[in-house]
């Protein structure tokens, strides 16, 4: 009989339970060993260095391309809304991705120092493809140090300096370290300690840091023992010097010449002497004299002239100055650009108004308190708390900063502006949150009695005064924590004006060019100012031989250009003029203005192959728009030329408009003129279209403005200054010694002014331009038949590049003339030009 199974035989089913476990952890450390073989493998490897180089270049391509291209990109990046709608009108390499990534990887991170992590990257993908030693730990903790310390010393500059650039050269994480410490340890303390940081990360990342280090000191000791020897040896020798340099003598040097069977002191033939001066010519290395270096001439001392029988090169000492810069320097002088007009007097400050408190703000206390308490009450109505609410008392606005409580989202407090101004019962009110680098919120609230900042006040500043940094310095007026704010046109380097009519948009200009009336010689500076309104500017005209630049033969009552016509003509000279100076700024190897006038100032360049001290040339139009509005491309496109390349030769422009739609403000102007002014305008839609954002739409009018530079916007109060000092002072400067003439622009004819189709024998073929046969092969093998381009491409006047043109015509190489679109090229290839050059005689 079967025995049957108790509970007891159930046990051995529990003790399975161990077993079902470790097959378990068994299973998981075979997967766990699979995925290690993988990526292990040298597939998974090759995969992913592959990978993250490809990732690497894009990055790297991305952020390359963001210091060329970020400015135009900002306002679409910026945008969340419209993003891929605008995708489109990206100029980034890699598109509207790229951007988003390079701007958040130099903005918003760690700066330009950024690449550091870039480069990282791509160093570990290049080690899992090629399997390099490389120490990752190392790399990790110098990339690190780079990042960190790199983004705060850039965002301490960047501070410090106070560059407006579209971009944050520490990025955020740079900027707000560097501000936070040096509200603690000022900029000394900030400095002290990034330089000790720098030194002790060296120590830390070579071993040989200190070893290097001395070798260092020595060999700059050692270099500067030397040249002081060569200095030593270079002197005049004195009657009583018994030797030149080292204790070696000039009878040493003697022997050493003639070391073998000539006696040149005992020989007294004449061929003796013969072979003596040969001798010495070959062997004696420091009697030679070169001509091109004057300076080397003292190296044959009296002594051994009377020793040693040789010819001694004289040096004329007129000729050495005029071809080294260094004599020429020491005979002259630098040059001095104001010495025609020595005698000139800078405007006085006696010539503005002076207002009452215009130093200091007028605060009401109960006021500000009032306010305070309405934006406090206003929010709590929203169930929005707030910690804490200060005040910073402008000329016009008053900024409130608050700090919400933990939790408060503050697109909420966003939302709730049109409630604010309706409780503050405010002509507007604007809100920016956050508050660049502060963690608070502001409100900006018009002050119920409003101050005038006049012109005097930020004039008279000491810090307009002592200014010497800035080459185009211009005071604008007060920010809204009454600071007088300054910028410098010369890296702007143009700037847009707009605002609604009556806002303070002449007045502004005004104020510009009363800053730089007071702060540049006019040796220095020169305007061309347009004014399609015929009275802005008028008041100007008495500066004609002063500060006016102006086409040869232009009649001194159009000084001030009005007609749409001449405005054409004077901007493509103006183009002209451009391209003429970067011809010499070539010819003298220099990328600016300022490094080419350095150089003329020290004698350094010629003026008779053409070099000349050049002043910078401010463009000033008003009411841009309504040439575009007349002309279309004709004044848009040397707008464009000149706003894309003339910053570097000194040329800066400022377009001034009472309409900014984007028929004006285009894509073009806003890329090549990233700052920009907007006084109050109708709409939210024209605030956009000159800032790129809301807010010009909530300004109080009457001189209240935004300035745009570098992605940030400051609240500005425009200075003030009347007619009547603008006419005090023109009317001083009128007095003033001057010039005979205008500064004179090239000249420059529109296409289609020399007039119909030629007459059949109206140019005579035997008597052509010795630079016919030049230009025509230049007009064929660019297949171009513009007049303008042949005066560019050759530097020579219009009419010249016309009757060339008419030449042209009439070998029938050109058609003819078209008006502004040139002429037709009739001949294609150079083969039959060269059969017509030869029938003229010419090749």
């Amino acid at each position: 009989m079967a025995r049957r199974v108790t509970p007891q035989n159930t046990t051995p089913i529990e003790g399975a339970q161990p077993e079902t476990k470790s097959k378990e952890k068994t299973s998981l450390k075979d997967f766990v060993n699979n995925i290690k073989e993988i990526v292990t493998s040298s597939q998974f490897k090759l995969s992913a260095g592959i990978i993250l180089s490809a990732v690497a270049l894009m990055l790297i391509i991305a952020y390359i391309s963001f210091f060329f291209t970020g400015s135009s990109d900002y306002s679409i990046v910026t945008n969340i809304e419209g993003r891929q709608a605008l995708r489109g009108d990206i100029h980034n390499a890699l598109g509207l991705p790229g951007a988003i990534i390079a701007r958040w990887l130099v903005d918003g991170t760690f700066g330009i120092v950024s690449l550091a992590a870039l480069v990282a990257i791509a160093l570990f993908s290049a080690q899992l493809i090629v399997d390099f030693k490389l120490k990752r730990l190392r790399l990790l903790f110098i990339s690190l140090f780079i990042l960190i310390w790199g983004s705060v010393t850039l965002g301490f500059i960047h501070d410090l300096v106070g560059s407006h650039t579209f971009f944050r050269w520490g990025g955020a994480v740079g900027q707000i370290i560097a501000v936070w410490g040096k509200s603690y340890v000022q900029w000394l303390g900030m400095a002290i300690i990034l330089i000790t940081t720098l030194i002790v990360f060296f120590v830390l990342a070579d071993k040989n840091f200190i070893e290097h280090s001395k070798k260092f000191w020595a060999w700059l000791v050692k270099l500067f023992k030397r040249k002081n020897k060569d200095s030593e040896a270079t002197e005049p020798s004195n009657a009583n010097d018994e030797s030149i340099e080292d204790g070696i003598s000039v009878e040493n040097i003697q022997e050493e010449a003639v070391s073998e069977t000539i006696d040149i002191v005992l020989t007294s033939t004449e061929e003796a002497e013969q072979a003596q001066a040969e001798e010495a010519k070959d062997d004696i290395p420091v009697i030679v004299v070169d001509v091109e270096q004057p300076q080397e001439e003292f190296l044959v001392d009296e002594e051994s002239k009377n020793d040693i029988d040789i010819d001694i090169i004289e040096v004329n000492e007129v000729e050495t100055a005029e071809e080294d810069p260094q004599a020429l320097l020491e005979k002259l002088g630098p040059y001095d650009p104001r010495k025609d007009l020595e005698h000139y007097k800078f405007p006085s400050l006696g010539l503005l108004k002076v207002y009452d408190n215009e130093t200091a703000p007028v605060i009401d206390q109960e006021e500000q308190q009032a306010n305070a308490n309405r934006i406090v009450e206003t929010l709590r109505n929203f169930d929005i708390q707030i910690e804490s609410i200060k005040a910073t008392v402008g000329p016009t606005v008053t900024l409130y900063e608050i700090v919400p409580k933990a939790g408060i989202k503050i697109a909420k407090i966003q939302g709730l502006e049109n409630d604010i101004m309706l409780s503050l019962a405010a002509i507007g009110i604007r809100i920016i949150a956050p508050m660049p680098g502060k963690g608070t919120i502001g409100i900006e609230v018009p002050n119920e009695k409003p101050q005038i900042v006049s012109m005097h006040s930020v004039i008279a500043s000491k810090r307009f005064q002592e200014e010497q940094k800035m080459r185009l310095p211009i005071a604008i007026g007060r920010t809204i924590t009454n600071e007088v704010f300054t910028f410098d046109l010369a890296k702007t380097p143009h700037l847009l004006v707009a605002g609604a009519t009556g806002q303070g948009k002449s007045v502004g200009l005004n104020a510009i060019l009363t800053s730089l009336l007071y702060k540049k010689h006019p040796a220095e500076l020169k305007f061309v100012l347009v004014d399609p309104k015929m009275v802005e500017f008028s008041i100007y005209k008495p500066l004609l031989k002063h500060y006016m630049a102006a086409m040869p033969d232009q009649d001194e009552n159009d000084i001030i250009i009005t007609d749409c016509q001449k405005v054409i003509n004077t901007l493509n000279s103006l183009v002209i003029e451009m391209e003429n100076r970067y011809q010499l700024l070539m010819q003298a190897n220099c990328r600016n203005l300022e490094d080419y006038n350095e150089k003329f100032i020290n004698r350094r360049l010629n003026p008779e192959k053409g070099h000349r001290y050049m002043p910078y040339l401010v463009i000033v139009i008003d009411e841009y728009g309504d040439f575009i509005m007349q002309a279309g491309k004709e004044v848009e496109r040397p707008i464009q030329r000149i706003a894309q390349k003339a910053r570097a030769v000194g040329m800066h422009m400022i377009l001034a408009t009472q309409r900014p739609d984007v028929k004006i403000v285009t894509g073009t102007i806003k890329a090549n003129i990233p700052t920009r002014i907007a006084f109050r305008t109708q709409s939210v839609v024209d605030s956009r279209t000159v800032l790129d954002c809301k807010g010009a739409d909530q300004l109080i009018g009457k001189g209240d403005m935004l300035y745009s530079a570098s992605g940030a916007i400051t609240r500005i109060q425009c200075a003030f200054v009347d007619t009547p000092e603008v006419e005090n002072i023109v009317k001083h400067i009128e007095k003033q010694q001057h010039y005979f003439e205008p500064y004179q622009l090239p000249e420059y004819v529109a296409e289609g002014s020399e007039g119909e189709a030629l007459a059949p024998g109206s140019v005579d073929l035997k008597r052509l331009d010795p630079m016919f046969a030049d230009v025509a092969r230049y007009t064929v093998s660019k297949q171009e038949g513009s007049t303008s381009r042949i005066q560019r491409a050759f530097e020579i006047g219009y009419n010249r590049a016309g009757k060339l043109s008419d030449q042209l015509e009439a070998a029938g190489i050109v058609g003819p003339n078209k008006g502004p679109k040139g002429r037709d090229v009739l001949i294609q290839d150079m083969e039959s030009l060269d059969r017509i050059l030869q029938e003229l005689g010419l090749s």
